[in-house]
């Protein structure tokens, strides 16, 4: 991911959302069963997205510090004159990392008390450094420098993945095109410029040859040594065919050369062990980026689109020591948006070097669960409703059935005697508060339906992060 520690960087990708007017239309799924997957996709509403790797040992902004660009996020304390030396020190955090309090199961429990339908795990960030068993680098978990790699559980992201499933919960794998460690892609010949290769491809052919043959051979054991893996999240934008780069993404994609690593082979390959398998090639607008995934920001409107927006809970993608987590009450509320608008939420969290999250992380889930177990039918499978959301109340829909989800104000504790809701062609209905069971008398305007809630429902139901009325033809 590109969020960095105290700074948000909007990356702004869709037609006429974001303002991007050369970026290309999103291309529609060909395969029905592609499109079946999609539409199950679409149902589950909220995932997590763990980024773990040697990164958590000094707490810093994922992978990015090795990247000798000059940006504010880029923290290198203490080697103000010497990237190398740091990058070198940064590789070999590799023989310090030994995450004994590892308990995957752990991870698993309280994610899926939070409501969580799917979770993405970081196989291999920027850096290079594996998170699975890889053969084709040691640069990895297992291998005998790391210290962990004793552990029976050293091959973390299978662990990870089956104690997940276990819980019915789908498993994705994030993968970076980029790999800022192997050979291939930054060349220990010449000194790293940018987050792009450091040789130019077009008069080293065959080393980028090589790259591309390790970055499918790395895709290949993932799909294949794991498990059943229901998507293939890939991140690093940059690394695309020249030919697919648009205005709204140039900033990133400034190598003047074809970064070209053959997804159609990656994708058929893929789903010949992974037949139901999603691939979100993130930011590159072709059949092979099934969703969007803008990141750090939510739509002003509903998509036509499928999409899912990627939203840490604190600042960091991972473990940051000094982050600040939004409240349970933001959180919810940001699910909410995100589902009116027809979207997924994917939510950020990260373990520490150790293992394990910080206990204001599993705080938030548990939180997030209470309200979900209460209000879920207002969000899984569910499909945005116009006008899906004017000032307090965001709407969802089944069938004929509305939910009017009212979202109280930072300091607003307790609901209002009289809500409105913009629901003009209902007639006759029949309105319930989920969790509730007192009757909720209504009124029929030209602008809506006014419900008039009794004061025993407003004491009985107070302080939540939000209420879902439920509101049936």
């Amino acid at each position: 991911m590109m969020k960095k520690i105290r700074f948000i960087i909007v990356f702004l990708i869709s037609f006429n959302v974001f303002g991007q007017k050369e970026t290309p239309p999103y291309t529609w799924p060909k395969e029905s069963n592609t499109l079946e997957q999609l539409s199950k996709w679409q149902d589950k509403k909220f995932g997590i997205i763990i980024h773990w790797g040697l990164y958590a040992q000094w707490g810093i902004v994922e992978s990015w510090a090795l990247c000798p660009e000059d940006e504010n996020w880029i923290d290198r304390k203490g080697y103000e004159n010497n990237y190398f030396g740091f990058a070198n020190d940064y590789r070999n955090i590799k023989t310090q990392f030994n995450p004994v309090n590892f308990n995957p199961e752990k991870w698993a429990t309280a994610i899926k008390a939070a409501g969580a339908k799917y979770m993405i795990f970081t196989s291999k960030h920027h850096d290079g450094f594996c998170m699975f068993d890889s053969k084709y680098t040691n640069f990895k978990i297992t291998d005998n420098a790391c210290p962990f790699s004793s552990n029976p559980r050293s091959n973390v992201m299978k662990e990870i993945f089956n104690a997940f499933r276990k819980e019915n919960i789908s498993v994705g794998a994030y993968f970076s095109k980029p790999d800022w460690t192997s050979p291939y892609y930054w060349w220990p010949y010449l000194p790293p410029k940018d987050r792009n290769p450091n040789y130019d491809i077009s008069k080293h052919p065959e080393r980028w040859k090589q790259f591309v043959s390790y970055t499918q051979n790395q895709i290949n054991e993932i799909m294949t040594d794991y498990g059943k893996i229901d998507i293939l999240w890939l991140d690093g934008c940059w690394v695309r065919p020249l030919n697919t780069i648009n205005k709204s993404v140039a900033e990133f994609c400034l190598y003047p050369y074809d970064q070209d690593i053959d997804m159609n082979t990656i994708v058929t390959n893929a789903r010949q062990k992974q037949p139901n398998i999603l691939v979100v090639d993130r930011w590159v607008q072709t059949e092979y980026e099934n969703y969007l995934t803008p990141e750090q920001k939510t739509p002003d409107v509903a998509l036509n689109e499928p999409w899912e927006s990627c939203i840490t809970m604190g600042y960091s993608w991972g473990y940051n020591p000094n982050d600040e987590f939004k409240t349970s009450k933001e959180l919810i509320q940001l699910l909410v948006k995100v589902v009116a608008k027809g979207g997924n939420l994917l939510l950020g969290i990260g373990p520490d070097a150790k293992g394990d999250f910080d206990p204001k992380v599993y705080e938030r889930l548990s939180e997030i669960g209470k309200w979900i177990a209460i209000n879920g039918e207002g969000i899984y499978g569910t499909r945005p409703f116009k006008p899906y959301q004017e000032g307090k109340v965001a709407y969802t829909s089944k069938g004929d059935t509305i939910f009017a989800i009212y979202l109280p104000e930072k300091d607003e504790n307790s609901l209002p005697k009289k809500i409105e809701v913009s629901l003009t062609d209902f007639k006759k209905v029949k309105v319930s508060l989920l969790g509730a069971n007192a009757k909720i008398n209504y009124k029929l305007t030209n602008k809506g339906i006014v419900l008039q809630l009794p004061e025993s429902l407003i004491k009985a139901n107070s302080n939540s992060a939000a209420w879902v009325f439920k509101i049936e033809k």
